[in-house]
């Protein structure tokens, strides 16, 4: 899952993303409106989590350019009162969150907006005897865990929510790293050479040549 995080406290806004990444999303930072549009010109974002006071484009300007599309919006605000929380999601917010918050909401939140973005999929996705459980970041095989990296257990996820279907290793880069990556890095191969390894045999991550990657 890709988000934006588009607050203009930088150490909220990285302590945000710092914390995002622990839970294997792939996050982009911006810390004014201007800044947020333009990444939202050039990026597909699942969920922008935004701030709804922000320097030189406000928060409600980029909500209502976003709305429309698959992304969704989670505002965040230290206005708490009702008619705020009405004012927000009147203009295309998808859900409210006010300040300040506990992070365990605001994973929860995210994760459930990041599941109405997409095609709709069960808890706990299942391939086979693969078993992986998004919410808890747990995988197992054969009921035995997998000790998975951040950006191996992205990847897994990203592959079986394709539900057999082929994902380009463009499509991995772009939503289990974040913006920085070098579009010629070959982070994803060694990374599904790492997650082959761990789960085991029979192989269950196949290469399909010239296309990209699927769970059998």
């Amino acid at each position: 899952m890709r988000v934006l995080v588009v607050e203009d406290e930088p150490l909220l806004a990285d302590a945000i993303a710092d914390g995002l990444r622990r839970e294997s999303l792939a996050v982009d930072v911006a810390y004014d409106g201007a800044a947020a549009l333009e990444r939202l010109g050039v990026n597909a974002y699942d969920v922008v989590v935004l701030d709804r006071d922000l320097p030189k484009v406000h928060g409600d300007r980029v909500c209502r350019a976003i709305t429309g599309g698959d992304t969704r919006v989670l505002m965040v605000t230290a206005a708490a009162e009702i008619s705020d929380r009405v004012d927000g999601l009147s203009i295309g917010a998808d859900d409210y969150l006010p300040k300040p918050f506990a992070f365990a909401e605001l994973v929860a939140r995210v994760r459930a907006l990041g599941r109405r973005s997409r095609p709709s999929a069960p808890p706990v996705l299942r391939r086979g005897d693969l078993a992986l459980d998004p919410a808890r970041r747990d995988a197992t095989r054969s009921g035995n865990d997998l000790r998975l990296s951040r950006k191996e257990f992205a990847v897994l996820e990203e592959l079986m929510r394709a539900d057999g279907g082929v994902v380009s290793a463009e499509q991995l880069l772009e939503r289990v790293w974040d913006e920085h990556a070098d579009p010629f890095t070959n982070a994803v191969r060694v990374t599904v050479m790492t997650l082959r390894r761990k789960l085991g045999d029979p192989p269950i991550v196949e290469t399909v040549t010239g296309a990209g990657y699927r769970v059998r």
